[in-house]
Formats: structure tokens, C-alpha cells, sequence
């Protein structure tokens, strides 16, 4: 009982293989997918994608790292998607990334709050990617009350104390690769002190591969890498520990589990 909950299936590095892909993800027990598309090309294949597959679901938004290209239009095409296409979960992945310098800090703030409004208009969680930008982040979920719909720290790389923080705002902690590596202290940390009904795994392929294909392309099947890396850290079962972040993303995602899945 596997569920990815985010991954990338929609970037060209799928392209010769998807449906090979997906088949290997069954093989190891992904059960569910989330596609996130966000910017332009990344929603239009997305959208193609999820269409053609009853156990791949949507999450659409604007990447901070384009924020500077969000336009009115860009707003109205994500916000329609959201209202009128069933496999839509969630906004995202939206926030703020001051690791790469194309669109200005204020710019990124700016369209970061618009599509917290956004999504609650939309009645959707958010999806949330921060990077070297913890503490703005955290202040602008808070001054927007998003607390109010909840949602993901997608790829959290936060310290615990950040994760209380989160938790106290009504977000879901989904880890991926990272947790896996050898000498990557926080995220096991993390991984270990996070409440198990507030814990989510992801892919977030085809970056961040966990060992031990790190370096390689990531795919889904590898959620499992990720789920019993935790499990281990945990002291639990394996079976308890999927099943459980399977129900969580499926009960944030208002996702019935009795739907046909994989």
C-alpha cells in the first residue's frame, strides 16, 4: 500500500519510458501517484498523463522559481483546472525557493499568497516547496491563515522544530530520498519525531533518488526505499508504516480508498 505523493511523471525524462515506469512502480506496490505540474508545459503534460491513468491524481500550481512569469492568466487557467477536473487534489507545489535567483523574493511572496487564496477558494490543500527560505515560508502560511485548508511540506528538509511548527498549522510532513542517505542527520530526526498520522512519503521523481540509486534517475518504484528507510528509524513494520501514510495521503487528498487503484 504505496502511495507517491508527489512525483514528476510529467518531465521529459519519462518520455521513452512512462508506461514502462509505471509498471515497475505496480510491481513494488505504488498503489497511487500524484502528478504535480507547475508551470505551463509541466500542467499541459499533467493533464495528459493523469487523463489516461484511474491511479494518477493532480496537483496544479505555480513554481516560486517561475513566479516571475505568473501572470492573471496563468491564475485563471490553475484556478479553472482545479474547479472543474476531478483528478485535482491539490494546489501546488507553491512557496519560495532563494536557492536560484530568477524571480525576486518579493515577486515569489507575492504569488505565493495569491495562490493560498486561490486555493481556498478552490477548497484544495496546499503543496508546499520551500527552499533556504524556511522562516518567510512559515510566516506567510501563517499571515495567510492557511492553516485553514492544510496541506504538504513537500520534500521536507526542515529541522523538528520547524516540523512542530507545521504540524501546529495544519500541514502533512512527506519525506523522500533523502532520508535514505547515510550521513543526512535532520531528515531522520524528522522521520523518527514526526506523529504518524501527520507523515507522508514521495518520490519527487525524478530528483532527489534515494539510495541505492542515488545519482540515478528517480521513478516511484522507489518509494519503497524511502518508506522502509522510516519503518526502520521507527522500529516498526514495514506493512504498518505504508498502510498508515497510504490512509493519511488518501484522507488529505479526500481520496475514497475504496476507488479503483491500481
Amino acid at each position: 500500500m504505496l502511495f507517491d505523493t508527489h512525483a514528476h511523471l510529467n518531465d521529459d525524462a519519462y518520455l521513452e519510458d512512462l508506461e514502462e515506469t509505471i509498471e515497475r512502480a505496480k510491481m513494488q506496490g505504488v498503489k497511487l501517484i500524484n502528478i504535480v505540474g507547475f508551470d505551463d508545459k509541466s500542467i499541459q503534460k499533467a493533464l495528459e498523463i493523469t487523463g489516461k491513468y484511474d491511479f494518477l491524481y493532480l496537483t496544479v500550481g505555480w513554481h516560486p522559481v517561475e513566479a516571475i512569469d505568473f501572470t492573471e492568466e496563468k491564475y485563471e487557467m490553475i484556478k479553472k483546472i482545479a474547479l472543474t477536473n476531478d483528478k485535482v487534489v491539490a494546489i501546488g507545489e507553491i512557496g519560495l525557493d532563494y536557492h536560484w535567483d530568477k524571480s525576486p523574493k518579493e515577486v515569489q511572496k507575492e504569488v505565493f499568497r495569491r495562490q493560498i487564496a486561490l486555493a481556498k477558494e478552490v477548497k484544495k490543500p496546499i503543496v508546499i516547496h520551500t527552499r533556504d527560505a524556511m522562516a518567510d515560508t512559515i510566516q506567510i502560511l501563517q499571515e495567510e491563515n492557511a492553516s485553514e485548508i492544510g496541506g504538504i511540506m513537500h520534500s521536507f528538509s526542515g529541522s523538528v522544530e520547524s516540523m512542530n511548527i507545521m504540524l501546529k498549522e495544519n500541514f502533512y510532513i512527506s519525506l523522500g530520498g533523502p532520508v535514505t542517505f547515510k550521513n543526512a542527520k535532520t531528515p531522520k530526526e524528522v522521520a523518527k519525531a514526526c506523529p504518524l498520522d501527520r507523515l507522508l512519503i514521495e518520490t519527487d521523481c525524478p530528483y532527489l533518488t534515494p539510495t541505492p540509486y542515488r545519482g540515478k534517475r528517480n521513478e516511484p518504484a522507489y518509494v519503497h526505499y524511502v518508506a522502509q528507510e522510516i519503518a526502520d528509524l521507527r522500529e516498526m513494520s514495514y506493512k504498518s508504516l505504508t498502510e498508515q501514510t497510504f490512509n493519511n495521503a488518501c484522507k488529505l487528498f479526500k481520496i475514497d480508498i475504496k476507488e479503483k487503484i491500481i
